[in-house]
């Protein structure tokens, strides 16, 4: 029998795709270069193969995306052996939040995907027990999951980016222009600023500020 016959060697062996694997990369990619990096071309470079060897494991790049979303989602531990809760959904969110801030790209690509992953399911499925554990019924639970919202997943999408903070030229720019027509909007920014009333935004501390601010409304909820 020939060598060759038992598999080649050398650099023309690779390591076997899987699906896994394919989710794997795109992830690494994706948090290295951004979202916008995903591509089946640059994906099949970063593996070593050939684009159509990855039809084999992902049907097109919704398909990847939805995946690399569902992968994500997968690694939230699951902490729900608490018997309250208010604290075992807190502690449910802020290790999504841990996770979300290990991918910026992740929040976004979760909430474009049209149905839940098997992932998404499971985690879902671990929350609405939580609360149906917890004493609400169905309808008080209906209501929180919608109230919660992606804080479930540990992310918020904000109505606008405060994050930044404004040079004194740039502040001086902004109240100039639109001090007059949008007053409320010049006051907020320069409060957010590092020298404003406010100080620099903490994207944590607002994130635990509005999800304990949730959690408290639905304790009312629940008792009302």
């Amino acid at each position: 029998m020939k060598l060759s016959a038992l598999g080649s060697t050398g650099p023309e062996r690779r390591t076997q795709l899987t699906r896994e694997r394919v989710m794997a990369a795109a992830i690494e990619l994706a948090d290295r270069d951004g979202i916008e990096s995903i591509s089946m071309r640059k994906l099949a470079q970063e593996l070593g193969v050939e684009a159509m060897s990855l039809y084999t494991h992902v049907r097109s790049k919704n398909d990847l995306l939805a995946g690399m979303a569902d992968t994500v989602v997968s690694q939230i531990p699951v902490t729900a052996e608490g018997t309250d809760w208010k604290a075992s959904l807190r502690q449910q969110a802020l290790a999504a939040r841990t996770v979300m801030l290990r991918h910026p790209w992740a929040p976004r690509t979760v909430e474009a995907q049209a149905a839940p992953g098997p992932a998404a399911l499971r985690y879902i499925n671990v929350v609405l027990g939580i609360l149906r554990e917890g004493g609400f019924s169905i309808a008080q639970t209906h209501h929180a999951l919608h109230i919660l919202g992606s804080h479930l997943l540990g992310f918020t999408q904000g109505l606008f980016d405060d994050s930044g903070d404004l040079e004194p030229d740039a502040a001086t720019a902004l109240a100039s222009a639109l001090g007059a027509s949008h007053p409320y909007v010049v006051e907020m920014a320069l409060a957010v600023t590092h020298g404003g009333a406010l100080g620099g935004c903490d994207d944590d501390a607002e994130f635990e500020f509005a999800l304990d601010f949730i959690l408290d409304g639905l304790a009312r909820l629940h008792s009302g």
